[in-house]
């Protein structure tokens, strides 16, 4: 179980994992889950755009994921943030549409892409993909407190002559990043339910942001962890078990926050 390409998906799935569960805390915390779910269906399109011209998928994903946040970030300057991301969302699918249509001879590459190849990532990948982790999470860290801020108190953060655009624009460029490094891992339909479920987990069971970022890691690397160990056992694929074992958290995560709160 920890030799071979099993070790390279191990570390593939820890880097992506780290960077989801940071990620993850403030998507929670800024209410942003419709977009965390958008972005990487929206970038979805590029990765087939990628495989139908040969190229390396993360460069399509990381090409629509970023117009999609660029997309997002101006449509919202005019319209409900809720509306600007739908706009761009329906709109990257309808070109995912045409291109899934040219690339039916790239059947399985195509379903990798959604719902991820982790056991198929190569020894090559995972220098460029640290690399690309590494700056994503440096990137959060240099917007760490304009990012907390903003999200807990948005009068606060302008009185204290923090950018709200910008720092919204600087956050979407980290989730397009986490979408882009994500999607070829988890795929796209599965890069939501790693950012969302260890973040709501932490969410609910955490008063303080600190304690909660942390939580939200750990529980990132116990889903995908755990995936990778139950697929080794049982041949089945580790996407579902991301998703399951999330939500099954996540439900766990309620109970126990429910009897804290019950009346002795």
């Amino acid at each position: 179980m920890f030799s071979g390409f099993m070790l390279t998906g191990w570390i593939a799935a820890t880097l992506v994992a780290v960077l989801c569960g940071i990620v993850g805390f403030f998507v929670i915390l800024r209410g942003e889950s419709f977009t965390a779910h958008a972005l990487p269906m929206g970038a979805f399109p590029g990765a087939a755009a990628a495989v139908l011209l040969g190229v390396n998928p993360f460069y399509g994903v990381l090409l629509f994921a970023a117009l999609g946040a660029t997309g997002i970030s101006l449509f919202s300057r005019h319209h409900r943030h809720e509306t600007a991301t739908a706009l761009c969302l329906v709109t990257l699918l309808a070109t995912g549409t045409l291109l899934l249509s040219l690339s039916g001879r790239y059947a399985q590459s195509v379903y990798s892409l959604l719902f991820g190849d982790l056991l198929g990532i190569s020894r090559s990948q995972l220098l460029p993909l640290a690399v690309a982790v590494v700056i994503s999470i440096s990137l959060t860290i240099v917007l760490f407190r304009r990012l907390l801020l903003s999200s807990l108190s948005a009068e606060l953060a302008v009185v204290r002559g923090i950018s709200l655009r910008g720092t919204q624009a600087g956050f979407l460029t980290i989730l397009a990043l986490t979408t882009s490094l994500a999607v070829p891992v988890v795929g796209s339909l599965l890069v939501f339910s790693l950012m969302i479920a260890p973040a709501a987990i932490a969410r609910t069971l955490c008063r303080r942001p600190g304690s909660a970022l942390l939580l939200s890691v750990v529980m990132a690397l116990a889903v995908a962890w755990s995936a990778i160990a139950l697929s080794w056992f049982t041949d089945w694929p580790p996407g579902f078990f991301v998703g399951t074992l999330g939500a099954l958290f996540y439900l766990i995560s309620r109970g126990v926050s429910a009897l804290r709160h019950t009346p002795a």
